[in-house]
């Protein structure tokens, strides 16, 4: 550490601002703290992890901005992220941007056009954000069948007339370029369009019944019923309009997965009470690992469009206290806005959806990763090095237990092919031979079930001439993964021998990353930045991840299976039947008589009592 570092470490205050990381005159970080000097100091301290071990490997110096308050810290960290892009800050990797609608008024003759951004300074009107592309091209497609606004690029006047288009022919333009209507006259339209996408279609509604009266007094019933189709159509419109502004939902759900080289925040966007569609943002380089800093810090930056900020935001998680960060938000909007974390009720499915869709986009970005820069082949050959394997292992099988204080214990297999999950391979175990939580003895009851399943089919299919690789579990693996430590490795490895296999096989303990192999005492350790590591840090996380699923649904059906077990006369043919039928309680104790008596089984007596039992726990009937 040079002595000027030293010397600005010791001069810290103890006061709210910012702090700029340099690298040879380059900001490389940017942070806000309440106390600059324990938070600057903390840099300098004891161990971090690695991706704030490079960042402040590279730092030679630093600034400091001080503030009056922790939220005039919060607003300059905004500034200074915007304005010199370090490149340890979160970055919002998104191609998208959110439509609107532009009328630009510097035309004679101004056109209405969707556009991706919003510029305050080229003198046009912009409406919206839209959702999506959807919805503003089907607002765009209203708006020219209901108003005849030009849509060609001509730049008008011209100096001689023009021939009018197809448009005008079908009554879609009032042809300006053929001097068919005075520029007066075509901003009067304007103000029509204007108010209507405001939501204000009374001048319109009230131009076309005067036009509809004329064309009927003057028995023009073609054109009247023209004009009156298209009054049902704004009304129509209108209605869907406002049905969605005058609901009070108006969230914005945020929530991010992490693993060890990037962050996923997904965005969920509800608005009049409807899930309208999401985004999801790769987050490269942030020295922030932690799920509440990384929203923190995407809220200010993707909020920083003020006419993006909803009435509400949902988010996973959010830094104690929060409250500057929501007046933050107010004061961009100019208007109330609610930030919260929920803990209880349907706000926390919100999350935990957008959390899985966080997930599975995080998976996707790592697999196509992997792909895209050939990492999977690195990844196979380190990994064929770091375990002494004779060859590639072009099949790797991973293999994770799950359970709920030992019961209904479920084993996880998943394959990846060629260094990428083949999802269709699969499979889970219900534990038959173990009692109560033991890990070991259900690792080698998996293994043994596997091995001894696939040995056999090979067995048959070679005997029938038929493909060895083509069964459930005839195909075998290269390598075998376990989720767990020295212990787990040694029940399977004793597991794979009675089996009769010779497979190569190691653990992967999940607190410090530790490889084990069988007759090797002292673990393995990657490095952490490895290919090799990434991949079976995947592996077993896919594992992990799939076990939990199917432990789920087994306890859910179990769950189910154990609530209709206290009505008389429901078996366990009839629970599978009912299960099956309507997919979950709730749906079985919400049934009519008649659509009960619908299962096979259930006939009017036991659909009674269903029933009966429902109205004891509070359930509801139709």
């Amino acid at each position: 550490m040079n002595e000027t570092l030293l010397y600005k470490i010791k001069m810290l205050p103890e006061s709210p601002g910012c702090y700029i990381m340099k690298s040879e005159g380059e900001i490389i970080y940017v942070g806000k703290a309440v106390n600059l000097k324990n938070r600057v100091k903390s840099y300098f301290q004891g161990s971090h992890t690695p991706k704030v071990a490079a960042m402040v490997s590279r730092v030679d110096d630093f600034d400091l901005m001080l503030c009056q308050t922790n939220f005039e810290a919060l607003t300059l960290e905004c500034n200074l992220i915007k304005k010199h892009m370090p490149f340890y800050n979160i970055k919002l990797k998104d191609d998208k941007h959110y439509p609107y609608l532009r009328l630009d008024l510097n035309e004679t003759f101004p056109r209405l056009t969707l556009a991706r951004r919003m510029d305050a300074k080229d003198g046009a009107k912009y409406f919206g954000p839209y959702i999506c592309a959807t919805d503003v091209k089907r607002v765009l497609e209203e708006v020219r069948r209901f108003f005849p606004l030009r849509t060609c690029t001509l730049k008008l006047p011209l100096t001689r007339a023009h021939r009018p288009c197809v448009h005008h022919q079908i009554g879609r333009c009032l042809a300006p370029c053929a001097g068919k209507v005075t520029e007066a006259e075509y901003r009067s339209i304007l103000t029509q369009v204007v108010a209507f996408l405001n939501g204000d279609s009374r001048e319109l509604l009230a131009k076309l019944n005067e036009d509809m009266i004329k064309a009927s007094v003057n028995m023009e019933y073609e054109q009247a019923a023209t004009l009156r189709d298209k009054i049902i159509a704004v009304k129509q419109f209108m209605e869907q309009q406002n049905a969605i502004q005058t609901q009070q939902v108006e969230q914005d759900i945020i929530a991010v997965a992490v693993d060890e080289v990037d962050a996923m925040v997904q965005l969920t966007h509800i608005r009049g009470g409807k899930m309208e569609g999401g985004r999801a943002f790769l987050i490269e380089n942030s020295v922030t690992e932690e799920p509440d800093q990384i929203i923190a810090n995407f809220i200010t930056q993707y909020y920083d469009d003020e006419h993006l900020i909803p009435r509400n935001v949902l988010a996973q998680a959010l830094p104690e206290p929060f409250d500057e960060l929501e007046h933050w938000l107010r004061e961009k909007k100019g208007a109330a806005v609610t930030l919260s974390v929920p803990q209880r009720g349907d706000k926390v499915d919100l999350i935990r959806l957008s959390l899985k869709n966080a997930e599975d986009m995080l998976i996707k970005h790592r697999m196509s990763a992997f792909v895209k820069d050939s990492r999977t082949k690195r990844a196979m050959a380190e990994l064929q090095e770091a375990l002494s394997l004779a060859s590639i292992p072009m099949r790797i099988e991973g293999y994770d237990i799950s359970n709920t204080q030992g019961n209904q214990s479920v084993a996880a297999m998943v394959v990846f092919e060629g260094g990428v999950p083949n999802k269709k391979a699969y499979r889970y175990f219900r534990i038959k031979t173990v009692e109560g939580p033991n890990d070991f003895a259900s690792i080698a009851e998996v293994i043994s079930r596997r091995l001894t399943h696939g040995i056999a089919e090979r067995k048959e299919r070679e005997e029938a001439g038929l493909d060895l690789d083509g069964g459930s579990f005839s195909k075998m693996p290269d390598l075998i993964l376990i989720d767990g430590g020295p212990e787990q490795l040694k029940y399977a490895q004793r597991a794979m021998k009675q089996a009769g296999a010779n497979i190569p096989m190691f653990s992967l303990a999940e607190r410090l990353e530790e490889v084990f192999l069988p007759n090797r005492i002292d673990p393995i350790i990657l490095d952490r930045r490895s290919n090799a590591l990434h991949l079976i840090t995947f592996v077993r996380d896919e594992a992990h991840r799939f076990g939990i699923t199917q432990h789920r649904a087994i306890r859910g059906k179990e769950g189910l299976k154990s609530e209709l077990s206290n009505i008389e006369g429901i078996g366990k043919k009839k629970q599978l039947a009912l299960i099956k039928h309507f997919r979950s309680v709730k749906g079985i104790f919400q049934a009519s008589q008649e659509e009960l008596c619908a299962v096979d089984g259930i006939s009017k007596v036991l659909a009674e009592r269903i029933l009966a039992y429902s109205r004891e726990r509070g359930g509801g009937t139709k």
